[in-house]
């Protein structure tokens, strides 16, 4: 089974809102060589969630795992999100679609914020 992970953000006109995005996707293509990363966005930044599947689905991959870089579930993660992943399984009905629940539901990252905000507020 070839798999991959979509790193999926809102999007953003400014061009160097995505840079942690891509810092993320290169950490986990050099901890995981043979996984496929990719970045996808609702809108406003190029590539779309659509277009990654695309790609994805000609270079034979067969399990997708989407993970929401939203560190709140507002609308988009509840039900813009879902509405795509929907589409997506019927255009690639083949693939396994996995959508993870945004990295700000992980206790692990509210962990490390809380952690990074006590440091800032200093001794």
């Amino acid at each position: 089974m070839t798999r991959a992970v979509i790193l999926f953000g809102h999007g953003s006109r400014d061009p160097l809102w995505r840079r942690p995005m891509d810092a993320v996707a290169e950490r986990l293509s050099r901890l995981q060589p043979g996984l496929s990363v990719r970045c996808a966005f609702l809108e406003l930044t190029e590539p779309t969630l659509e277009r990654v599947a695309d790609e994805l689905a000609l270079a034979g991959v067969s399990a997708v795992a989407i993970l929401p870089m939203f560190l709140g579930a507002g609308r988009h993660v509840r039900e813009d999100l879902p509405t795509l992943v929907d589409a997506l399984r019927q255009r690639h009905p083949d693939m396994l679609w996995d959508l993870r629940p945004p990295v700000g539901e992980d206790p692990r990252l509210l962990d490390h914020l809380a952690d990074l905000a006590l440091r800032a507020a200093g001794p």
